[in-house]
């Protein structure tokens, strides 16, 4: 659990008269919070002089880390906002999931809709909501596990996180959609022993999702641009343990 009053590092990937292009940390909130929760505003403060105000055209989750691109005009937004309306923007994700896709790559084509009763989930309904697709492909297998790169063709709340859930394949990690808080090295390594009057230490305590890629075009230069996050160190750590102990 993150220390109340410690602002997480944000790391700028691009920056010019137009956009800011940042990798965003799991942990922080896109828009202010209630309660005096950290945001991007406040992080990005520490890390840039950007006098005007930035601009949001898409959003990850709290849980989610990865790049995160804002606006820092009204008509970069917009001309942005075009392009994610148009779905000329290609987002890649990388997805640590539960179960075993039967194969190795797969198209999901069901609408999203809000869950009637917890309204912070999403569901598939049996009729109505909103088109939804996601693309997604195995990058690496383990036993009951899986990496998977996803590709998101429309931009619906918690998309693949919904998606993954609906085809049996929840998140690693995700209290809302996979029943589970955290990842821990003993649910892979059988003669895992804690040390003596510690308590085991979770492998990773957050969405096991991570904006890994974007791909649009500069809105005033006209030019392609790909932007890229590093993983961050606990999604790094949790693929070295199971590639080192998952069978």
């Amino acid at each position: 659990m993150r220390r109340a009053g410690v602002t997480p590092r944000v790391n700028v990937l691009f920056e010019d008269d137009d956009l800011l292009v940042v990798n965003k940390p799991a942990g922080l909130l896109t828009v202010p919070g209630r309660q005096g929760s950290v945001s991007l505003r406040e992080a990005i403060a520490r890390v840039t002089e950007a006098d005007q105000p930035l601009r949001l055209v898409h959003r990850l989750d709290r849980g989610t880390s990865g790049v995160l691109v804002l606006a820092k005009t009204l008509d970069a937004q917009r001309l942005l906002s075009e392009q994610f309306g148009n779905r000329d923007v290609e987002k890649n994700y990388l997805a640590i999931v539960r179960g075993r896709p039967e194969t190795e790559q797969g198209f999901i084509d069901a609408p999203l809709a809000p869950h009637p009763r917890h309204g912070q989930r999403m569901i598939v309904p049996g009729h109505g909501g909103k088109p939804s697709q996601t693309q997604w492909s195995v990058v690496e297998r383990w036993s009951g596990l899986a990496l998977l790169r996803c590709r998101p063709m429309t931009g619906r709340q918690h998309q693949i996180r919904a998606h993954l859930a609906h085809i049996g394949l929840p998140l690693l990690v995700d209290e809302l959609y996979g029943r589970s808080t955290a990842f821990y090295l003993s649910e892979i390594k059988t003669d895992y022993r804690p040390s003596r009057g510690h308590e085991e230490r979770p492998l990773i305590a957050r969405l096991t999702l991570h904006a890994e890629r974007i791909t649009f075009t500069h809105p005033s230069l006209n030019e392609p641009m790909r932007l890229e996050a590093p993983l961050p160190k606990d999604f790094r750590a949790t693929l070295n343990q199971l590639r080192k102990w998952a069978r």
